[in-house]
């Protein structure tokens, strides 16, 4: 399992998903640029230490992304889903994108991915908090794949 940010605007939200994957032992992919200069000093500020501990890529483009996902399947986070997060069947080796908080990804980020998959939420609601959903979305996957094949003690 993996988490992707593509190209994210916001310093404590990256911070937040690296601090994220550093307690969960979830390799994070960040695919640049990021509106915001990703340097040691900015992941320091955002991320605290979980920088130091975190397995962490950076890829200057989605193309350095693509080419380095190794056939993985590509599950996007986005408003734009039918499947909800809760009907998703996550799989080991997937990797989960979250877009940028200013804009999603554009379509031929979001064609090229191989499953999309939302939150649901009520009324006029819109979307979350870009490092609280991936948060969602990474616990409900770990869930999944670690109980798949182990027997519960409810049946």
């Amino acid at each position: 399992m993996r988490l992707c940010a593509y190209q994210p605007d916001i310093a404590p939200n990256l911070g937040a998903m690296i601090r994220l994957c550093a307690c969960f032992g979830v390799p994070l992919d960040i695919i640049g640029p990021c509106g915001f200069p990703l340097s040691i000093k900015s992941l320091k500020r955002a991320a605290m230490d979980y920088a130091d501990i975190a397995d962490l890529t950076r890829h200057d483009s989605w193309g350095d992304f693509w080419a380095a996902s190794d056939g993985r399947r590509l599950v996007l986070m986005t408003t734009k889903a039918e499947a909800t997060l809760w009907d998703f069947e996550f799989r080991a080796g997937d990797t989960i994108i979250m877009g940028r908080e200013s804009a999603g990804v554009p379509d031929d980020v979001h064609n090229a991915c191989h499953a999309h998959v939302r939150l649901p939420m009520q009324g006029a609601a819109r979307s979350l908090n870009v490092a609280m959903c991936a948060g969602m979305a990474v616990s409900e996957a770990l869930r999944q794949v670690r109980c798949v094949g182990t027997t519960h003690p409810t049946g």
